[in-house]
Order: structure tokens, then C-alpha cells, then sequence
């Protein structure tokens, strides 16, 4: 069974970021084209630069949006590409808080603050 896991992403000084107390990551800043992804997917988001709900899984879901395909690993990450908005981003090692090992597709939603899926 695959699990939905939720964040609510920020933006804090020019950088998307998020906390999740549940995992201890505190202001884990999304760089390397992952930031633009974000930014392109939330253009239609009113106020998202005060927090928008992310939700992301292994496996298809309801209300999904986006899929991000793995591509490669290197030292430090893992790199997806987003068909949909045609961007690559690498994701940090933070990803292993949430899966074992790296998926071979992450499946995303993005909503408004206080939308759910």
C-alpha cells in the first residue's frame, strides 16, 4: 500500500522551503530546478508564497497533478524530470525520510492552504 505523505512548502527569502517536525527537517530548501518546478506549479495558487499544501507518493492517487520520473542519482541526490512542465530537479537526500530508496516516480498534488485532496 502506498503511502501519501503531506508538506506545506514556503517561500523564505527567496527560497522554497519546508518544515516537517515529523521527520526533523526544519527550513529543507528545495534548490537545483526543483525551486522552479514549484514555482511553476503553483502559478495558479493564489498566496502560495505563504505556504501551499504538497502531497506526493509512489504511486498514482487522486487528485494527483504532476509525475516526476527518476532520471539518475549522483553524489548527493536524485534527479526526476516533470513531463508536464518539461523541467528536470534534483531532490536531496531528505527524500529518504520519506522512501526507502529512491522511487522510480513521484506522484504530486498541489492545492491551495486548507484544500486537502
Amino acid at each position: 500500500m502506498s503511502v501519501i505523505h503531506h508538506i506545506q512548502p514556503y517561500l523564505l527569502q527567496g527560497l522554497w522551503v519546508f518544515d516537517d517536525a515529523t521527520v526533523g527537517l526544519v527550513e529543507e530548501p528545495f534548490v537545483e530546478g526543483t525551486d522552479t518546478l514549484i514555482e511553476r506549479a503553483v502559478a495558479g495558487i493564489p498566496d502560495a508564497d505563504n505556504g501551499f499544501e504538497l502531497y506526493f507518493a509512489d504511486q498514482p492517487f487522486a487528485g494527483s497533478q504532476l509525475t516526476l520520473l527518476w532520471r539518475r542519482e549522483d553524489e548527493t541526490g536524485n534527479w526526476y524530470y516533470c513531463a508536464e512542465l518539461a523541467q528536470e530537479g534534483w531532490l536531496c537526500p531528505a527524500l529518504f525520510k520519506y522512501f526507502d530508496a529512491a522511487p522510480l516516480a513521484i506522484h504530486v498534488a498541489v492545492q491551495p492552504l486548507n484544500a486537502g485532496i
